[in-house]
């Protein structure tokens, strides 16, 4: 079942960051686009407002998020926590990766991204069903 998602405002920044991705993003996107992930499609630079998730697949309900060195320092840990509250109560799964898992351990990352798609489809289909009953 394809769920349409409303007409989004895209964030200003993210067209820049589009271009200017770190090699991390650069290296996961070489795996995921094109649907070459489980047919899933994934976009980069998502606008899920106020924040800019890193990857998302609609049909999931998942974001990606890599993180560098920086998320494990001063305030970044809080921040993230926050923003993945802010996204899971929107209704998006939140799975996030170290850039140092993306270059040393890409095919255990692809296998965690797989496994959290499909978990992610599953329930969704569960819930549409469930609330397909009560109407």
């Amino acid at each position: 079942m394809v769920q349409y998602m409303p007409i989004r405002k895209p964030h200003p920044n993210a067209r820049k960051l589009r271009k200017d991705m770190p090699s991390a993003e650069q290296r996961l996107w070489c795996f995921i686009r094109r649907k070459q992930l489980g047919g899933f499609r994934f976009r980069r630079q998502h606008t899920i407002a106020p924040y800019i998730a890193d990857f998302v697949c609609i049909e999931a309900k998942l974001v990606i998020e890599l993180d560098g060195d920086q998320h494990a320092v001063g305030g970044m840990p809080n921040r993230d926590e926050q923003r993945n509250n802010f996204m899971e109560s929107q209704g998006w799964t939140v799975v996030r990766f170290w850039n140092n898992e993306v270059y040393d351990n890409i095919d255990d990352v692809l296998e965690m991204i797989l496994d959290a798609a499909g978990n992610s489809v599953r329930a969704l289909e569960i819930e549409n069903s469930a609330s397909n009953e009560i109407s």
